[in-house]
């Protein structure tokens, strides 16, 4: 797993925030784990099963731990255009963006992903343990007028993951062909007579959805969609499965392969920092940086005996220690172990061989292209 496991069960009780559906995954007979400040369904059969159902069939997830701010009224598009270090700029009306929150010094806030419904009306969809500091900074450079609200407390996400997709969510909405949503776009509509922001983004590298309703509405459209899943031989699935898929996908995850004292060129994000003719916090700091040359860089490894690396252990090359893991797990599609490391050699190239020190052992590893699969 990518992410840190559970406390012990006394602490998740008095402290750890719930979902809209948490009394579902305990009827489905959740495993729950700590994650960002909530109680999550880490597995409900086993992540290995969950992780293989998305790659073949379908997999639903509760992904309602998600933060939603509304950033709306005169002066909202300037407001997200200087957070970001993507061109918020040129998004319409429909359509999303990833990007990234940059502090001065060019170290990452947090990624995200940018809704525009209107131009005085965006949605930021932000990461779970950063729904807090992601606001305050919102509101701290708000100087534009715009109205900054967090969301998140009425919004429930529902995903829908894998080949089937398409085939399974259709039904639900006989006034719309889902397959002609394009990535990184979205729509309003209703799903099984509830009225949803139906997005097609994805964290898992299989064709999806995301499905954003009111936190009331939730069970009930988990308890519509649920069935046809099982029919199509799908499977709920939990955070560690949806770690082993957006690892093998190739996507980082906040807080393991990102913070506040990384850049985006460093892990490998450089593609999504637009400095051209605009402004943006962090944007003096990034262009130095990639003047002076990156003394970082993040690559992606394979194991190469049965040992799992995991965040924090060192990598070497010819003796010397070059990095460390920043994420590492199996890949239960690619039946060996992958992972994620940033390293300070500029030599390191695909095929390369390493070493991964792993409980005072050595075990060899080589540098591969990700993504993954």
């Amino acid at each position: 797993m990518g992410f840190r496991y559970a406390k012990s069960s006394a602490y998740l009780k008095q402290n750890m925030k719930r979902t809209p559906l948490y009394h579902v995954h305990k009827s489905l007979n959740a495993k729950f784990t700590e994650f960002g400040g909530w109680e999550m369904p880490l597995q409900y059969s086993s992540i290995v099963k969950e992780h293989l159902s998305v790659r073949t069939n379908v997999g639903l997830f509760d992904l309602s731990h998600m933060g939603e701010i509304a950033v709306c009224g005169q002066g909202a598009g300037e407001l997200v255009q200087k957070l970001s270090t993507n061109d918020a700029g040129r998004l319409t009306d429909g359509r999303v963006l990833y990007t990234l929150f940059c502090n001065e010094a060019g170290g990452i806030v947090d990624d995200l992903l940018i809704y525009r419904h209107t131009d005085n009306h965006y949605m930021l969809v932000v990461n779970a343990a950063n729904i807090e500091k992601d606001l305050a900074w919102v509101e701290t450079h708000n100087d534009t007028g715009a109205e900054v609200k967090d969301v998140s407390e009425n919004t429930a996400l529902i995903a829908l993951q894998g080949p089937k997709a398409i085939d399974i969510l259709n039904p639900f909405i006989p006034e719309r062909d889902v397959s002609e949503i394009s990535f990184f776009r979205f729509v309003l509509g209703e799903v099984a007579g509830i009225p949803t922001v139906i997005s097609r983004t994805g964290y898992t590298g299989e064709v999806g959805f995301e499905l954003y309703v009111d936190a009331n509405d939730a069970e009930k459209l988990w308890n519509a969609i649920y069935p046809a899943v099982i029919e199509a031989e799908g499977q709920p699935v939990g955070l560690g499965a949806r770690d082993t898929l957006r690892l093998e996908a190739g996507l980082r995850l906040y807080g393991m392969d990102m913070n506040d004292d990384t850049n985006p060129f460093e892990v490998g994000l450089g593609k999504f920092v637009k400095s051209k003719n605009r402004q943006f916090i962090g944007k003096k700091a990034l262009l130095r940086e990639k003047k002076k040359g990156i003394a970082k860089q993040m690559i992606g490894f394979q194991m190469l005996d049965r040992a799992v690396a995991r965040a924090g252990y060192a990598i070497y090359q010819d003796g010397g220690q070059v990095g460390e893991v920043t994420s590492g797990a199996p890949s239960p599609s690619l039946k060996c172990n992958i992972g994620f490391a940033i390293v300070t050699s500029q030599t390191i190239s695909e095929n390369d061989k390493i070493d991964i020190e792993i409980r005072g052992r050595m075990h060899p590893a080589k540098i591969v292209t990700v993504p993954f699969i």
